[in-house]
């Protein structure tokens, strides 16, 4: 409880100062980097009372300055992938930097992720940074204005985001927070529940084919509770182009309406988290990528599951694919949805 402190984290390689911000509850405390909007730290209580980080990332900044997996970052202007980072506007062709093999991923090249977003706002529970992409960033089109709030209240970590533009263009940010609530070692126990009924699947390049697939009797069947390693390594195509799961789960519920759609469990220390959104989708990550070369928090090395994402989101290669919900911005719209963390034990 109290104000926020807030100090210096480092510097850029232009000399330009990155704040971290830290706000505190009678349950939680995070820690908020001017630099890609990022969640450096969540410190929450497990059912014994212990407090420990149960997000993954680096102690400094040179970590989050050099090449990594996004972790805890503001993404943007796209979350996940453009096939071929090419898409189709208003019958204008726009071309985003590819940078996941023939694809553009989470932006492109220099996406969110990598900029240093001015602090606007802070107050005794929340941060507001604010960063302005300009017209033709990475390719995309319009000048756009984005926002996203912080506010924590107890066990709750709420994420507002909001966003304008003055030429119409695409828009679907998310937070990449890499999740372990065992502090420590695997998240291939972890216990999840996934309110999707279907799934989208992908080509060879990690791309939706555009079927909006049923779970049942597959793989991506989260409905019930069970562990994440439970089927990763069934022989499931699916799983095999993705090294385990990365793929997109189609939330039950209204889309735009705030509800619950995720809760994770882990049995060795008793955390929980549950995710509520207002978006149609999630991206479920099992960290496949992570491979021992990134020495993050404590000189802990970080490798292939473990941690989890649950990146809320609209559809990867929504500007593709009609038939998806829609990604467009025009001027005179505002952008906003909400994502909720809520973190407890049980």
């Amino acid at each position: 409880m109290g104000p926020p402190v807030r100090e210096t984290f480092g510097r850029t390689q232009d000399g330009r100062e990155v704040l971290r911000v830290v706000l505190r509850s009678d349950v939680a405390e995070i820690a908020v980097l001017s630099f890609g909007a990022t969640v450096q730290s969540v410190r929450v209580p497990d059912a014994e009372g212990g407090v420990d980080d149960v997000v993954l990332g680096f102690d400094d900044l040179r970590g989050y300055l050099g090449p990594h997996p996004y972790f805890g970052s503001v993404i943007g202007r796209y979350a996940n992938r453009i096939a071929r980072g090419r898409f189709q506007l208003d019958g204008e062709e726009h071309q985003v930097p590819v940078n996941n093999g023939p694809n553009a991923l989470h932006g492109g090249t220099e996406g969110f992720d990598h900029r240093l977003w001015d602090l606007v706002d802070d107050d005794d529970a929340s941060v507001t940074l604010r960063l302005v992409s300009p017209d033709g960033d990475m390719g995309f089109p319009g000048r756009l204005e984005a926002e996203v709030s912080y506010r924590l209240s107890g066990g709750d970590l709420q994420l507002e985001y909001r966003a304008t533009t003055d030429r119409p263009t695409v828009v679907n940010l998310t937070n990449h927070a890499y999740w372990n609530l065992s502090c420590s070692g695997t998240a291939e126990g972890h216990e999840v529940q996934v309110a999707a009924n279907r799934y989208t699947p992908v080509d060879a390049d990690l791309v939706p084919t555009g079927e909006l697939a049923p779970v049942e009797g597959t793989a991506f069947d989260f409905r019930s509770a069970r562990p994440l390693g439970e089927r990763v390594r069934d022989g499931d195509e699916q799983l095999l182009r993705a090294q385990g799961y990365d793929h997109n789960l189609v939330l039950d519920g209204e889309s735009g309406t705030l509800r619950p759609v995720a809760h994770v469990r882990d049995p060795r220390t008793g955390r929980t988290l549950e995710v509520s959104t207002d978006q149609p989708g999630v991206q479920l990550y099992s960290g496949n990528f992570l491979d021992g070369t990134l020495v993050g928090k404590g000189g802990r090395t970080y490798r292939q599951g473990d941690a989890l994402c649950l990146e809320t989101q609209h559809f990867p290669d929504s500007p593709n694919r009609p038939e998806f919900p829609s990604t467009v911005l025009r001027p005179g719209e505002t952008y906003r949805t909400t994502t909720v963390y809520r973190f407890g034990t049980g």
